[in-house]
């Protein structure tokens, strides 16, 4: 029971401190990773692979996916309802506070200045996603692999034909190479 209520507690203080969507949640999840050893980094990493490619933000994916290995069927529904309540309940005192205040300056100011903290997590966020693929295991050695991939991925969105593909070739074309050069 302790480690359903911890599990809980974990990440509704993600759902309430990630202001910005699932990329803000990495940081917090990276530290809930380390702190409590539910997941490593690797499977960080993957999880962010997976909810790019699947529907839902990686957050909810995140909290669904650990409170499944850590409790089972409770423990995924309690962490996936622990991470969303806190936003529900701030979404819904500030719609009904915004159709009062909706043209105050204090309020434009607000929302303001939110933006460039939102970018911050956002950036930090990625930041250590691209750490955890350049640098696997935490190790100072460059994994040259996935500088190639990302460098060839990149190479191919710039290329004109390209532009008009699918995101979901690329999808695609991602997970096959990211098995394939697994396997190796």
């Amino acid at each position: 029971m302790t480690l359903i209520l911890t599990l809980c507690w974990e990440f509704m203080l993600t759902g309430l401190f990630a202001i910005g969507g699932g990329l803000a949640t990495l940081p917090f999840l990276s530290q809930m990773g380390e702190r409590y050893m539910w997941f490593t980094p690797e499977t960080l990493v993957n999880m962010i692979a997976v909810s790019e490619s699947t529907p839902g933000p990686i957050g909810i994916n995140m909290a669904t996916y650990v409170g499944y290995t850590v409790a089972g069927v409770p423990g995924s529904v309690l962490a996936t309802f622990a991470l969303v309540l806190p936003s529900l309940v701030i979404t819904l005192l500030i719609a009904r506070a915004l159709a009062r205040y909706r043209q105050s300056p204090l309020v434009n100011s607000t929302f303001s200045a939110l933006r460039p903290v939102v970018m911050g997590l956002i950036a930090a966020a990625a930041f250590g996603v691209l750490q955890l693929v350049l640098f696997p295991g935490g190790g100072g050695e460059i994994a040259w692999k996935n500088v190639a991939v990302l460098e060839g991925i990149f190479f191919l969105t710039q290329v004109e034909p390209t532009k008009k593909l699918h995101p979901t070739i690329f999808i695609a074309l991602g997970a096959v190479l990211g098995m394939v050069l697994k396997l190796r």
